[in-house]
């Protein structure tokens, strides 16, 4: 071997010695004892870390997020009016979904909930490591898993956020009960369709509330969670409509391997097609206007606003559906079609608001406030800037009858007293002076305070104010519910001068309606705060309250108001109606309101129709409104009135009033008195009016108009009297101006009472329709 070939081959050893040398190192380092003891020691450190991890991460606050919830506004029978919310979810509890729905959610999604710990460790594992290679979310998760997802934390896929979630799951599972998770789980997954949560989710695909729905419908929305978008029957592809339909079946398949229903139920099970897709009830027309009405009504009474907007609130009101259709329908026939402001710029003008109140509830069932927003957002049933004009006018007589009033000369108010309806006739004994005009400047000469309430006389009122006091008026209409601001107490307040809104006014007739005893319209009738599945009443204000007025007063107003309805003001309008009804019409000054309140045994509704300008709301006269003249509460307002009266009574007759009175022209007229055969002869008496009954009557006014004091022979002592001066003559002048009958002398007295007959030539005024009060 030479040199080389020695060298070559000592190289070569040397490179398989250090090799050999290499190899022993490497087994020395990796023996297996070595790496078990590693594997031990990582598996120990990942469990003490878990430990740690477990110790220091506790059940966070849920997500606000996850707790928002729309507010839900029900009409009287528990259909749906609006939701509102920037969440369309409303909480229930677990007793609101039907046990065989409760088990469609758990058969599709995780068997073993009832039995696990609130984690499946190999599904986590998987999801682990799919989230590590990027295969991105996939399923394996619990149900309290995807509950502690939904509430507790995000959307997000990363380690950190998974290790969490099994921290969390397994200290709930512990905290909390399975019905509690369940619960929250099917109340915090999203369905689709905007939905959140299984109520929402019911009403959206299937039109119904929790509570009724049937196992097929429940697994398919069970089945909706994994893909909600794919799955929504009404978007899905062919491809999803078959998926969908197959996890439907696997649901009901596991329904029945988990016992919770029989083969036999199962094979009866068919699947139920979602209904299309419909916007969701919001606060558009009228229910804009009735859910704000309803939040003030509740802030009012004690709820929170910041606590309401949050969501949870399911709350019933006193609107009946079929009565608000009606309303609405009756604002369109009667107003609504005759204004044409693209012709006639002060249609453009006309705003019309209406309330409608059961008297023996109190509650409102329901209310016109406009054309809606975003066209309208002032409610005009609510707003009380506008003069509520000779509406008021009852109010001021309720005063004098609840006060005991009498006329400057001592005489007791009642509806037959006679007052002076000059046209600007100067109020006597006033606060301030005050002549006010009537309507058309018109002249009535003597009549009856039901005469002057049928012709809506401002004299007479304007009087009647002084009479009462102001005061006494004041107090009358803050006890009925209307705001009488201190600066408004001014003798022009007796006409109305004070703004007023139509549920106001509604509020105060219902009060009259219901015999005295206070009515405070309310809008609300239940309100429910549900949270963490528990739900909680809140209390509210009985609208039924103590007696304000004596029935007789009340009763007596009532009895006033029919002859407005008979052969008043209204009686154009509400001729034709098959009801009992009482009521009052007003127009302000300048005609930039007209009203008509009234009301039948079983219902009280105000209308007021209002001028306002489109550009700032400012009020202009509503003359011209619909091609004519003047409008008066008699036109416009009481045709809507009678209209929706007419349709809100259906085949009811509105029954009648029960009144315990014996004055005003719902009174039928006393029997003329039988002379005796020993009494002598009597002037020829007037022939019998229809209103006001044949009564003596009283003179008010100034100190010249007083009544005689004397009475024929051989009639009865009358009621509706006073005591007059000691002399007879003044007696004899009150029969010539108004019966045209001379008088003996004071102490016949027959001119006092001939005055009826009198009272019956002003009382032809009665028929006289629509007089523009």
């Amino acid at each position: 071997m030479g040199r080389a070939d020695a060298r070559r081959a000592a190289q070569s050893s040397a490179r398989r010695a250090g090799k050999n040398e290499k190899k022993s190192g490497i087994r020395r380092l990796f023996t297996w004892k070595k790496i078990l003891g590693a594997f031990l020691g990582v598996c120990l450190l990942g469990i003490l870390g878990f430990i740690g991890l477990y110790l220091y991460v506790g059940v966070p606050a849920g997500n606000k997020s996850a707790q928002l919830q729309s507010n839900v506004f029900k009409y009287a029978d528990g259909s749906v009016m609006a939701r509102a919310g920037q969440v369309n979810r409303e909480t229930v509890p677990l007793s609101k979904i039907p046990k065989p729905v409760q088990h469609t959610f758990v058969a599709a999604e995780n068997k073993t909930f009832y039995q696990d710990s609130g984690v499946d460790l190999k599904g986590t594992l998987r999801g682990v490591i799919n989230t590590l290679s990027g295969k991105g979310k996939q399923g394996g998760s619990t149900i309290t898993q995807q509950y502690v997802k939904n509430y507790y934390l995000s959307q997000e896929q990363t380690i950190s956020r998974k290790l969490q979630e099994i921290v969390i799951s397994l200290k709930v599972d512990q905290k909390f009960s399975k019905e509690d998770i369940l619960a929250g789980y099917i109340n915090t997954s999203y369905y689709g369709r905007g939905a959140y949560g299984i109520q929402a989710a019911a009403q959206a695909y299937y039109g119904v509330d929790s509570d009724k729905l049937t196992v097929s419908q429940g697994a398919y929305l069970a089945s909706l969670l994994q893909a909600p978008n794919q799955y929504d029957w009404a978007i899905a592809s062919a491809a999803g409509k078959q998926r969908v339909q197959e996890r439907w079946a696997y649901a009901l398949d596991n329904m029945v391997e988990m016992k919770w229903l029989s083969p036999e139920e199962r094979a009866q099970q068919k699947f139920d097609v979602p209904k299309p897709p419909k916007p969701l009830p919001g606060l558009t027309g009228q229910a804009s206007y009735i859910v704000e009405a309803a939040k003030k009504e509740l802030f009012a009474q004690g709820v929170d606003p910041g606590e309401f907007e949050a969501g949870g609130w399911t709350v019933t009101l006193g609107i009946e559906k079929n009565r608000q259709k009606d309303l609405e329908a009756s604002v369109k026939r009667k107003l609504l079609d005759d204004l044409k402001p693209n012709q006639r710029s002060v249609d453009g003008d006309a705003q019309l608001g209406a309330a409608s109140v059961d008297p023996k509830t109190g509650h409102v069932v329901a209310m016109y406030g406009g054309a809606g927003y975003p066209k309208h957002y002032t409610n005009n049933a609510t707003r009380s800037d506008y003069q509520a004009a000779s509406t008021f006018k009852p109010l001021v007589l309720a005063a004098a009858l609840q006060n005991g009033a009498q006329t400057q000369n001592g005489v007791p108010i009642t509806p037959n007293t006679i007052y002076d309806g000059a046209n600007r006739r100067p109020v006597v004994g006033g606060t301030k002076p005050f002549a006010p005009p009537n309507e058309d400047e018109r002249t009535y000469g003597k009549i009856s305070v039901q005469t002057a309430t049928n012709n809506s006389v401002n004299a007479v009122f304007a009087q009647m104010g002084a009479d009462v006091g102001l005061d006494q008026v004041k107090q009358t209409a803050v006890q009925l519910g209307l705001n009488v601001p201190k600066s408004e107490v001014q003798p022009a307040m007796a006409l109305g001068t004070m703004g007023a809104s139509p549920l106001q006014m509604a509020g105060a007739y219902a009060t009259l309606d219901n015999h005295g005893t206070k009515v405070t319209p309310t809008m609300v009738v239940k309100a429910v705060h549900t949270q963490n599945g528990v739900d909680k009443e809140v209390p509210l204000k009985d609208p039924i309250g103590g007696e304000v007025l004596s029935r007789k007063t009340a009763d007596t107003v009532t009895s006033v108001l029919t002859g407005v309805v008979d052969d008043g003001t209204a009686s154009s309008a509400v001729k034709n109606a098959s009801y009992k009804a009482a009521g009052k019409t007003g127009t302000s000054d300048d005609n930039k309101s007209a009203w008509f309140v009234g009301y039948t045994p079983k219902l009280v509704t105000a209308v007021g129709m209002f001028g306002e300008s489109p550009s700032g709301g400012k009020q202009v006269t509503l003359k011209g409104t619909g091609g004519g003249g003047r409008v008066n509460g008699g036109g416009y307002p009481a045709r809507v009135w009678a209209d929706y009266t007419q349709s809100a009574l259906g085949d009811s007759s509105g029954g009648d009033f029960d009144l315990e009175t014996d004055m005003g022209a719902a009174v039928p007229p006393p029997a003329p008195p039988t002379l005796t055969p020993s009494a002598p002869a009597t002037p020829t008496a007037p022939s019998t009016p229809t209103h006001p009954p044949t009564t003596t009557p009283t003179q008010g006014g100034s100190p010249s108009d007083t009544a005689g004091t004397g009475r024929p022979t051989g009639r009865p002592t009358p009621t509706d009297g006073g005591s007059g001066p000691p002399n007879g003559g003044t007696g004899g002048k009150a029969g010539g101006n108004t019966g045209g009958n001379t008088s003996t002398g004071g102490n016949t007295g027959t001119g006092g009472n001939t005055g009826t007959g009198g009272n019956t030539s002003t009382g032809g005024n009665d028929s006289l329709p629509n007089l523009g009060n």
